[in-house]
């Protein structure tokens, strides 16, 4: 009996990384987990951003997924210590283990020019993903039944509240992608069936969304009537790292702030359909919440 694939996975307790691994397994994909706590029994290996892997920990292994990004560290030299020294390490590993096929997870709010520290530092390891060998995918904002991550806390805030804060007038565009679309093409990939060389796709249906009418659509699915209260971004972004600067952790940080106000302005698409990207339009129905 031939042995089954075996696929890598950082940040798999995430909700991206956890949609990956579970549709992976699905289509009978060996997992290898790389986190800090592998839970009993199963496969698994402990992995920290920042810290050395050991080339052998990942023998036998056909394809890894990068999802991981630690969003602890707030200052720049912190984040470039962790995030990208951290990912630079777990590629050299990957190149001595001699892994065919690597997809690094990027953001949509990575792209040159952009404002904030997370995209300046997914740009860096962007780079360092090419120069392995590996594809890069921006997914836009991941949604999907059971909706988890930045797409699920909109659900929830939605849900639980009749007052909604609007950060400016709601305008800023989004760009969104199922998570079924996302995992299956980096399947497909991680398998060989996609044969492309290293470069950067968008993960995203090309319909731009404003932030507003986004949470409009998924509140007439919940069939409830918000009302939302506009917030100057300045104040907001200002509140936020104030709380930040006193040590505060919150829920959304400010330079998540600085991400929602610069998206990206012309997102390419333009490699997609070469490469068999399909990325449905925005459907709320399929959060079947």
């Amino acid at each position: 009996m031939k042995p089954k694939p075996l696929c890598a996975i950082t940040g798999s307790n995430g909700y991206v990384g956890g949609c990956l691994k579970s549709y992976f397994a699905a289509l009978g994909w060996g997992i290898l987990e790389l986190t800090r706590q592998p839970k009993p029994g199963t496969p698994g290996i402990p992995f920290q951003l920042g810290a050395d892997l050991p080339p052998q920990s990942l023998a036998g292994v056909t394809a890894l997924v990068h999802c991981a990004y630690d969003f602890k560290p707030l200052r720049r030299d912190e984040i470039r210590a962790v995030n990208v020294e951290g990912t630079r390490k777990l590629f050299a590993a990957a190149r001595a283990a001699k892994i065919e096929r690597i997809i690094c997870i990027s953001s949509i709010s990575a792209y040159e020019g952009c404002r904030s520290l997370y995209g300046q530092a997914k740009l860096e390891i962007e780079r360092m993903a090419l120069d392995s060998g590996a594809l890069v995918i921006r997914p836009g904002l991941v949604y999907g039944r059971g909706p988890g991550g930045m797409f699920g806390k909109l659900v929830q805030q939605i849900r639980k509240s009749s007052f909604v804060p609007l950060i400016g007038d709601g305008s800023q565009i989004q760009f969104l992608v199922d998570q079924e679309d996302l995992a299956d093409f980096s399947a497909r990939y991680a398998g060989g069936e996609v044969k492309i060389p290293p470069q950067i796709l968008t993960a995203a249906n090309e319909q731009p969304w404003p932030f507003k009418q986004l949470l409009m659509e998924i509140a007439r699915w919940l069939d409830k009537k918000p009302r939302f209260i506009p917030l100057p971004w300045r104040l907001v972004w200002a509140g936020l790292k104030s709380a930040e600067t006193c040590g505060l952790r919150l829920n959304f940080r400010s330079d998540s702030l600085v991400s929602l106000m610069y998206q990206n302005p012309s997102p390419d698409f333009s490699r997609n359909a070469r490469a068999g990207l399909n990325c449905r339009p925005f459907q709320v129905e399929k959060l079947r919440i």
